[in-house]
């Protein structure tokens, strides 16, 4: 495909800072995701020569020179179903897209595959694993290894797969399920998928790793990779731009002015806790209730470091399978090095719980969130670890409606009181992997039933839930709560399924 034409917001000049800085649209990702008109240096004549007329506005400028995307909500003619069930396989059909060319900033992908819904008009990564649970139930193969070769698609173009088929997030990716999602498809298919992907595994894994030959006692942090005090390696979430998001430009730029004792990297903050998937939460603050104080690129996750373990194994696997022992030995080490890291810096002793650590103060965060049940999701944890783990899951994240994310009340949408779709998943999946199946199973009962009672008053299934106040609707971050929706949808269908 050439993606030569498409559009990068940058290109935009000062048009596309006046339009955002004086909040001309209500969301700031609708501009981002309009198209041209016309070429982009006649815009850019016609604006520079128009705006200083008393009679211009910006707003019929953009209009007018632009064709603004659709927040596209159900069909007329799509009649709610009785049942959560049935609508969500209903659905599907209503959240594929197809192939198409553009002059924009969406890259086009070369087969079809789901959106998320509402204002999310792409595939996003890290959200398609959690569909892809849901079309298994569902039987829609077809569209699974669809979305899987749209994902390989854009590892051979550009290197990794970014957070969504946007050229605004070519900077940055998501977290790193790839090796889930073929993992996914070869239950399927067979294990012929997993030797397809390969080239593709391997390409990943040298995105998340680049950089570590460079790692130092003087230089302990490149890109995506953290010299531990120990000489191990660990990774982090970063972004190669130091500027505000496009989508969340006014947001960004706010933080940044409120920003006190700042270390120069604010924006890069921010679009590092935009990679998280978490954006945002308190988990990233140094206060836990001011975003200004935000330092994602500080702190090595426990989530991120668990799933590339699971790509490092995938990859020994894979090697096994190839008959190649060479390359299966030596993803062997690094997964076992890896597994040993984790436990040493991730594992916070005095608390007795999973955490993130931050590596220019050398301590943990101390900071409990729901990715603590990462470890037991791909198998990593001791059983004294297990243990303690589900007594903390149960005592202090265990809600009416499913587990919240953080402890804290912060006003983020990745923090109290909402609860999301993957992690209820990873929590469910965890704990049924130790044995603890009553309290897993207590978790997709609240979830389930919580996502079936909003669905009964709303006719919606939403991107986040409220799980502790079951008469409030979920809240928070920069946007309305959305409809569609994608993981939702996926995950409340297979816990359905699930036993």
């Amino acid at each position: 495909m050439n993606n030569d034409k498409l559009l990068h917001i940058e290109d935009l000049q000062e048009l596309f800072v006046d339009v955002q800085t004086q909040q001309v649209l209500s969301d700031q990702k609708t501009f981002v995701d309009c198209e041209p008109k016309f070429p982009v240096e006649v815009i850019l004549y016609e604006y520079s020569t128009q705006k200083a007329t008393d009679d211009f506005n910006l707003k019929n400028f953009v209009t007018t020179h632009f064709q603004l995307p659709e927040n596209k909500g159900l069909p007329e003619s799509f009649i709610i179903s009785a049942t959560a069930e049935e609508h969500v396989n209903r659905l599907w059909d209503v959240l594929t897209k197809y192939p198409e060319e553009s002059n924009g900033t969406l890259i086009p992908l070369p087969e079809k595959f789901i959106v998320p819904g509402g204002r999310f008009r792409e595939i996003f990564y890290w959200d398609s694993y959690f569909t892809m649970l849901g079309l298994q139930v569902a039987k829609r193969v077809d569209l699974i290894e669809s979305m899987v070769n749209n994902f390989a698609y854009l590892i051979d173009e550009f290197g990794f797969i970014p957070n969504g088929n946007r050229t605004y997030f070519l900077s940055r990716s998501q977290p790193p399920f790839f090796s889930l999602m073929v993992e996914l498809l070869s239950e399927e298919k067979g294990k012929e998928v997993l030797l397809k992907y390969l080239p593709q595994l391997e390409k990943e894994y040298a995105f998340w790793m680049d950089g570590a030959e460079l790692l130092s006692v003087v230089n302990n942090r490149e890109k995506r990779v953290v010299l531990m005090p120990g000489g191990e390696i660990l990774n982090r979430h970063w972004d190669s731009l130091n500027t505000p998001r496009p989508e969340g430009y006014i947001e960004d730029t706010e933080a940044a002015e409120k920003a006190q004792n700042s270390d120069g990297e604010i924006f890069r903050h921010l679009r590092a806790g935009a990679e998280s998937g978490w954006d945002f939460s308190s988990r990233w603050f140094a206060d836990k209730m001011n975003i200004d104080t935000i330092h994602t690129t500080d702190i090595v996750p426990i989530d991120l470091n668990c799933l590339l373990l699971h790509l490092e194994k995938t990859l020994e696997g894979i090697y096994k399978l190839n008959g190649d022992k060479g390359n299966a030995e030596i993803f062997r080490d690094k997964y076992v090095e890896r597994k040993q890291t984790v436990q040493r810096y991730l594992w916070n002793d005095y608390d007795k719980m999973f955490a993130d650590y931050d590596f220019i103060r050398e301590c943990s965060t101390g900071i409990a969130t729901a990715a603590i049940t990462f470890p037991l999701f791909v198998r990593i944890a001791t059983k004294e670890q297990a243990d303690a783990t589900t007594v903390q899951l149960e005592k202090d994240f265990l809600k009416p409606g499913g587990i919240v994310t953080t402890l804290v009340t912060s006003g983020q949408q990745w923090d109290a009181p909402n609860g999301w779709a993957p992690l209820q998943w990873i929590a469910y999946k965890g704990l049924m992997n130790y044995g603890f199946n009553d309290l897993a199973k207590k978790i997709k009962l609240n979830w389930v039933s919580n996502v079936e009672r909003v669905f009964m008053q709303s006719g919606k299934l939403t991107e986040k839930y409220d799980v502790v106040d079951l008469s409030l609707n979920a809240g928070g971050g920069e946007y309305p709560n959305q409809d569609g929706f994608g993981w939702t949808n996926g995950v409340y269908l297979k816990l359905k399924d699930s036993v």
